[in-house]
């Protein structure tokens, strides 16, 4: 079995996927999605969205990164990514899950999920951008408004050309808003002959039991559970039920091995984000823990109203997330 880091569009970027690929646990994460509209992006673009492009495809943990493109002109889309194969990364996945309704207003993300015959062209002319045995996938949801063409657009994806299918089991109208429709993993995964990865409301070891149970797929990709517990998915590998995460020793244990894992965090936005947007990225990210550890709750708190790196990097101080010596922010 697998298990797969999510995109997730202005949260999991190069600064987090760094910080969870090195808890460990992942076979594969994919960027946020690269968006091709009215251009060929430039390698430029690929190289910001995607550091680890410098380092073979590769967070520096070593887990392999695919970037993700969104648009609708499969031209575009296939000029795009010959310039992005170009770069070597360890595979292409296009987007077909995204809700946002900015996005779908022009013809990206989820919305596209009425047009099978679109992502069938978009899929053969990206496949034949690629070079023999790049990996290539997608991630889709069950539909727009409802489920009535999805077996229809992961038809339509398989014939194209993709080797994988990811399947965020709601559809745009639903949103995050649970449940997510495992079963519907399983009725697509009968449907193609390429292998399906489940997602979808995935925050504990149990419900990614109960997700593979559902829906027979071996593989699980993690998005929100995995950003508000970062050590979920190293407990699925060790076996860990549901109930071990809730263990007081254990909890922690985890946060204070979170504790460089946040400095790190915290330098690496710093380095890619104006200072006056870097605490918001790393308010983001602490606010998003509260559901995990109680003691993000207390060092949210002391951040909320802060604005200056500064200001900042005092409070980590004082929660021990960074040593005084060594201040992070210029």
């Amino acid at each position: 079995m697998r298990l797969l880091l999510a995109p997730m569009e202005g949260l999991l970027d190069h600064a987090l996927r760094d910080v969870l690929t090195r808890v460990g646990g992942y076979d594969l994460a994919v960027t946020e999605f690269a968006r091709v509209s009215g251009t060929v992006l430039p390698k430029r673009f690929f190289r910001r969205i995607s550091p680890e492009l410098a380092g073979g495809g590769r967070t520096l943990a070593g887990t392999p990164v695919r970037v993700q493109l969104l648009g609708a002109d499969p031209q575009l889309m296939a000029e795009s990514a010959a310039v992005l194969a170009a770069l070597g990364p360890s595979g292409v996945d296009l987007n077909f899950g995204c809700p946002a309704p900015t996005v779908n207003r022009h013809r990206g993300g989820a919305v596209l999920l009425d047009e099978p015959e679109t992502l069938h062209r978009i899929a053969c002319a990206v496949r034949r951008s690629l070079p023999a045995g790049m990996p290539f996938s997608a991630k889709m949801r069950l539909g727009v408004n409802d489920t009535g063409r999805a077996l229809d657009c992961a038809r339509a994806l398989a014939d194209g050309g993709v080797d994988e299918l990811v399947v965020h089991a709601r559809t745009r109208q639903e949103g995050y808003r649970p449940p997510a429709h495992w079963e519907w993993v399983g009725r697509i995964a009968g449907a193609v002959a390429v292998p399906v990865v489940a997602n979808g409301e995935v925050w504990t070891a149990d419900d990614w039991q109960r997700c593979r149970a559902v829906s027979g797929a071996q593989d699980v990709m993690l998005g929100r559970g995995a950003v508000s517990d970062p050590f979920l998915a190293r407990r699925i590998r060790a076996g860990l039920p549901g109930a071990a995460a809730h263990d007081p020793a254990l909890r922690s244990a985890e946060w204070a091995e979170l504790a460089p894992l946040l400095a790190r965090f915290w330098q690496l936005v710093q380095a890619r984000v104006e200072g006056r947007h870097a605490p918001g990225r790393l308010k983001q990210w602490v606010g998003l823990l509260r559901r995990s550890y109680p003691d993000a709750q207390q060092l949210f708190d002391a951040l909320r109203t802060l604005r200056q790196p500064q200001e900042v990097d005092a409070v980590l101080v004082r929660h021990g997330i960074l040593a005084a010596s060594e201040p992070l922010a210029a």
